[in-house]
């Protein structure tokens, strides 16, 4: 088994459906139930800011739901900074 590099803050990683979003912080932890979230930023349109489950972040895509993805993963690491973007921050 291929053990995956974690996600980083500054990182850009694309996801399946093909945007883009720049790693904010990880791991983050949930306050309440002390889960580990991945917190990151879109590099399209009003740029929000989401967290999601890092299991679900480092997920396979379900590609029989998804059968024309093309990524094996939800999220691939596309580079390790955000260099296009960061005059955009």
């Amino acid at each position: 088994m291929n053990k995956r590099e974690n996600p980083k803050a500054g990182e850009v990683w694309g996801h399946f459906k093909q945007n883009d979003y720049k790693i904010i912080a990880c791991p983050v932890f949930h306050t309440e139930n002390g889960g580990t979230l991945v917190c990151y930023k879109a590099l399209y349109g009003a740029r929000d800011v989401y967290a999601r489950p890092f299991d679900m972040f480092m997920s396979e895509v379900d590609h029989r739901k998804y059968p024309d993805a093309k990524q094996k993963w939800r999220f691939e690491k596309v580079s390790d900074s955000d260099v296009a973007n960061e005059s955009a921050d």
